[in-house]
């Protein structure tokens, strides 16, 4: 496939990108077409070092519980736990082995070393930025909200909290009520919907209003950083109910609303990390691109907003997308990509004595496949790998295209 896009395929580095996006994000976010690469967290973290030293990065958010990252970023900045126990504690999603991940107990240990002796106004901070939300089950909402209650408990006069906390532990009752992964395919097994979910919204909804009132008090009277873990205590305990909630609907529209809200979750997340100053975020390209998401599922096709593409809507310029790409994934049968393909046209524009990742313009990548020589979709093999949509390209800022990805160590 001939094309003018030699001059525009260069090495990854922090200069590479920042060169490439039209003004200097927020959130800048890293895609990866898979989950489980060790391969692909080693260029993040190494990306994540050059922004660090040479761009002012501070914070990295990953696609893990935004609460159990609380346990990573306390570690990093105040060395609170061993590393043994803030891998088995402050990640999500252990189908993934992010906990596991030799790439991401190198980037924890880093950040720690990073941060020793350092003033707080300088350490890098970790942040999780998914919900309290695995394939199966959603968390139940006691951790969250009987935080928040709690904090606000400690800093305003009691007859101004909407309940007592005894009134939120009667009214959640058990756990397992709630995590119950039978509801996920049977939403009458949910409890999202029964009394004690709905007194439990609405109460939710008036602590986190009374948070937000008295915001010049509660930061004058406590640290930023129990005012905004406080904060992201409310985000999660209101946004858990009403993901339970739409986990006991019925309607054709239950996959829809779940799957939006996850996003609307993580895009919360997000744009409180970028309060504290640029960001850079990982996680699965359909997470972080900016059109809208669809996926097949047993009821049909569903489609709904990303958290890229909400953030992307309030941030405009501020927010920056780079997809990943792979040309082989040998280890999981995806071999080298047809030559027609986006893949196959990057997998011949890759250096051969440069084994390192490449980036690529991405917009004149999609205007150069959009003329006489329009790509074709490549089909994986796996399951577990999303491939280049041609017709999305421009989509995105830019691509990191890595040609041979290798069996991970681990």
């Amino acid at each position: 496939m001939a094309t003018d896009l030699t001059d525009t395929v260069h090495a990854l580095d922090a200069a590479a990108v920042m060169r490439l996006l039209p003004a200097r994000p927020r959130l800048l976010a890293l895609g990866e077409p898979t989950h489980g690469e060790d391969t692909l967290l080693d260029i993040r973290n190494e990306l994540f070092r050059q922004l660090v030293e040479q761009e002012g990065f501070r914070t990295i958010a990953i696609e893990s519980d935004c609460v159990r990252g609380l346990v990573v970023d306390d570690h990093v900045t105040s060395g609170t736990g061993s590393l043994d126990d803030v891998m088995e504690h402050g990640f999500s999603h252990p189908d993934l082995g992010l906990g596991a991940s030799a790439a991401n107990r190198e980037l924890v240990r880093w950040m720690r070393a990073y941060n020793e002796g350092r003033p707080a106004s300088e350490r890098l901070r970790f942040a999780g930025f998914d919900g309290p939300l695995e394939l199966t089950a959603a968390a139940s909402p006691r951790q969250t909200l009987t935080a928040l209650h709690g904090y606000l408990a400690g800093h305003l006069d009691a007859d101004l909290l909407p309940c007592a906390a005894d009134t939120l532990e009667r009214l959640l009752g058990p756990d397992d009520r709630w995590t119950d992964p039978a509801a996920m395919m049977d939403p009458a097994r949910s409890v999202g919907r029964t009394a004690e979910a709905g007194r439990l919204r609405l109460l939710a909804g008036e602590l986190v209003a009374l948070f937000e009132e008295y915001t010049p008090h509660l930061i004058a009277a406590s640290s930023r950083d129990d005012f905004d873990r406080a904060r992201l205590y409310g985000r999660t305990a209101a946004g858990l109910l009403r993901y339970h909630y739409w986990m006991a609907d019925t309607s054709p529209a239950r996959m829809t609303r779940l799957l939006g809200l996850r996003s609307r979750m993580m895009a919360g997340n997000l744009l409180a990390a970028a309060e504290r100053g640029p960001v850079l975020v990982h996680a699965h390209n359909a997470h972080l691109q900016r059109e809208q998401s669809t996926m097949r599922m047993w009821q049909g096709p569903v489609r709904w907003w990303s958290a890229g593409a909400l953030v992307s809507a309030r941030l405009g310029e501020a927010y920056a997308f780079l997809a990943t790409a792979l040309g082989t994934l040998r280890h999981r049968g995806v071999d080298t990509p047809p030559p027609e393909t986006a893949e196959g046209l990057l997998y011949d524009l890759a250096v051969p004595a440069d084994p390192g990742p490449c980036l690529v313009d991405a917009r004149r990548l999609a205007g150069v496949l959009g003329g006489d020589t329009r790509a074709e979709p490549r089909v994986s093999p796996w399951f577990g790998y999303a491939p280049l949509d041609p017709a999305r390209l421009a989509d995105s800022d830019g691509i990191v295209f890595v040609k041979d990805v290798r069996a991970s160590s681990g």
